[in-house]
């Protein structure tokens, strides 16, 4: 199995410079796994790796779409996993470094995705009633958790049907849930009230780097706060100051305490998702590291 390492934390526990040191100790590149580090020009408020820190180990997934365009859990499980195939190759270790769960399962686990087109309603001739009785009799566990005035999910269902010859649950089921790698992930934390320190100092800081000239520059350039790129957390809570209710001292607050509430969320998840090998000491995280990769 390809070796994987997968640096994962709360923010400001310092993924990116362990990320860094990861791959020069280790002839490595880095994957981001970020979700909104995709998108070009929100730099600031993502706290994407700097073009210095750029330059000092190679980075992938980093400003490759515009902030209008909308990017998926199912585009970075193509592209993470077409990387660490090609890095693999190359005698590269993958090191994926993010805190976006979800996405960073997707990448390890035997996950499937739908296509978007599975979306589409080429039913205009069928009803809801009609549809339903279709899945009652050749995928009825689908309908476990389906109303029948859900039209959205029972298209949904049907197209998968349709096209994958099988159903919801039959594809499901052959899911193992296993790991797709030989995977190290390691979690990066910090005693709660150091943490909260460096959040709030590292929104501080954003603010001070130019944040708000970041957004109007966007707003200028036609990214509106519906965009999917502006649904995050850094970006989302300045709508109001736009729109002329709210001081930037009251968005960088909803921002302190939005991301105290992500950083409890991010422990909960990966502790109850994946095995992780949590550190606040790096030095003893590389040397656990290297164990790893020479076994």
């Amino acid at each position: 199995m390809k070796k994987v390492l997968v640096i994962v934390g709360p923010t400001a526990s310092g993924k990116t410079s362990f990320g860094i040191e990861c791959a020069k100790a280790f002839n490595g590149e880095i994957i981001s796994g970020d979700s909104i580090q995709v998108y070009r020009g929100l730099d600031i408020g993502s706290a994407k790796a700097t073009a210095e820190e750029r330059e000092m180990a190679r980075h992938h997934l980093i400003d490759i779409l515009d902030p209008t365009e909308n990017y998926s859990v199912k585009e970075f499980q193509d592209m993470g996993r077409e990387l660490i195939d090609k890095l693999s190759e190359e005698g590269k270790l993958p090191i994926v470094v993010g805190g976006t769960g979800l996405y960073i399962k997707a990448l390890l686990y035997d996950y499937t995705f739908f296509d978007e087109e599975e979306e589409d309603d080429p039913y205009d001739e069928l009803s809801n009633e009609e549809i339903y009785k279709i899945l009652e009799e050749e995928d009825p566990e689908a309908l476990e958790n389906i109303h029948v005035n859900n039209r959205k999910r029972l298209v949904r269902a049907l197209n998968i049907l349709r096209k994958h010859h099988e159903g919801i649950s039959e594809i499901k089921d052959k899911q193992k849930h296993e790991m797709l790698y030989d995977a190290k992930v390691i979690g990066l934390t910090l005693d709660r009230e150091e943490l909260y320190r460096r959040l709030e100092d590292r929104v501080e800081k954003m603010v001070a780097d130019g944040l708000v000239d970041e957004i109007d520059n966007l707003l200028g350039n036609g990214v509106s706060f519906d965009a999917q790129s502006m649904q995050a957390i850094g970006y989302k809570e300045f709508r109001g100051y736009f729109s002329g209710n709210r001081t930037v001292a009251d968005c960088v607050e909803d921002i302190k305490k939005n991301t105290r509430r992500f950083a409890k969320r991010q422990y909960t998840w990966f502790n109850n998702q994946m095995p992780i090998s949590w550190h606040t000491d790096t030095d003893e995280a590389l040397r656990e590291i290297k164990e790893w990769i020479n076994t």
